[in-house]
């Protein structure tokens, strides 16, 4: 047991002591704040385990030196005219005010090898804070506004997302939910997709119904919207065309193919038999040679519908993109009859017997069958070409 503890005390020491190391390079390289990140880790364990004595000396060097550094940036800041100051003053100052939090619970650290308590200068900093927000919220808006008046999509895109910004450090500030509304509106592409019939044949309603109900489609691009139907005071941009032009219906086809079916089996309850095919085993069991005659019947109809995605700039007239899109439905019945011993059945024969013949598809019921299969793949060409 001795042996034990002494063996377990090597290991808490040695990972002390690697622990230590690293917070002293964090703290030679200048990375002061993961110095203290480290040492506070290790301290909230037990802050007066005698291993840890080290990391309450390092944590006092890295808060100090990691004030001097912020307050250095600040006072920099405070003379220069950086154009982004105003973020840096209002996360200097939070950083600040946050690294008190992260120590002040531990407080007091008493040190052996300083033999007193550590001491951390700790200030008041809500002013500070205050006033950096104030003219950070207040720089974000106006270059949300700068990034509007641009008058370009990406400008709008760019201002929404400034203007959130400004929502989330102070909320309903000014007008800034119009702005946020106004913003996404205009940063929004409104895609008009359209459904041409070019192949001589009638679609069903029905289909072109659900092949422009995008509320269907899962398509979450936040910055596009497709319509099926142009909504009246609405700008747009684009345009898809979904041009079908070839559906090819085969025959109605019904084949038959006739199989013999052997399968050697145990006869149960065991009898007397007099079949020539009957035979017995080793153990005495007896067994026979069933047969059977299956006719197996298939119903085969197909369609297969073909066309072209057109992307198009609706301000211009001009067509942008052009994908291929073909999609298919195969209808098929397959049931069959026997004549003989059923044990002689595969399973596949013993599916097909409980079938039995059903009416063909009409060829619009063919084309409505095949609209989940065009649906998916427009969906797909969709997601991958966005505008």
């Amino acid at each position: 047991m001795k042996a034990f503890l002494f063996s377990l005390g090597i290991s808490l020491l040695l990972v002390s002591c690697s622990s230590v190391k690293r917070n002293q390079q964090l703290l030679s390289s200048g990375n002061y704040d993961q110095a203290i990140d480290l040492a506070v880790k290790k301290l909230q364990r037990d802050k007066n385990k005698d291993r840890f004595d080290e990391h309450i000396v390092l944590l006092e060097e890295a808060y100090e030196k990691a004030v001097e550094d912020d307050m250095r940036r600040i006072r920099f800041l405070k003379k220069s005219n950086e154009p982004n100051a105003s973020r840096q003053l209002y996360f200097l100052y939070t950083g600040l005010e946050n690294r008190q939090l992260l120590i002040r619970p531990l407080l007091p650290l008493y040190s052996d090898n300083l033999g007193r308590n550590a001491q951390f200068k700790f200030s008041d900093y809500s002013n500070e804070i205050i006033a950096a927000k104030q003219n950070y919220v207040k720089d974000l808006y106006e270059e949300g506004l700068a990034q509007k008046n641009l008058n370009t999509v990406q400008g709008f895109r760019k201002a929404y997302y400034l203007f959130c910004d400004v929502a989330e450090l102070q909320p309903h500030y000014r007008n800034v939910d119009a702005e946020l509304e106004d913003t996404r509106f205009l940063g929004t592409n409104f895609v008009l997709v359209r459904l041409q019939n070019r192949t001589g044949q009638i679609i069903p309603q029905r289909l072109e119904r659900e092949l422009l109900d995008f509320n269907t489609y899962g398509l979450d691009d936040f910055w596009t919207e497709y319509h099926g139907r142009p909504e009246n005071g609405l700008d747009y941009h684009y345009g898809v065309d979904l041009v079908l032009q070839n559906i090819l219906i085969s025959p109605e086809r019904i084949s038959e193919k006739e199989f013999n079916r052997k399968r050697r089996v145990k006869e149960s309850p065991r009898g007397d038999s007099n079949d020539e095919d009957s035979m017995d085993d080793e153990e005495g069991d007896n067994y026979i040679v069933v047969t059977a005659k299956v006719l197996q019947t298939i119903q085969e109809k197909a369609v297969e519908v073909s066309g072209n995605v057109v992307y198009r700039d609706l301000s211009t007239n001009q067509n942008i993109n052009r994908y291929p899109l073909a999609s298919g439905f195969i209808f098929e019945n397959i049931f069959s009859k026997f004549r003989g011993d059923e044990r002689a059945l595969t399973e596949d024969d013993r599916r097909n017997i409980k079938n039995d013949f059903v009416p063909f598809p009409s060829n619009a019921q063919m084309v409505l069958d095949a609209g989940d299969d065009i649906k998916a793949k427009l969906k797909s060409i969709l997601n991958n070409n966005s505008f």
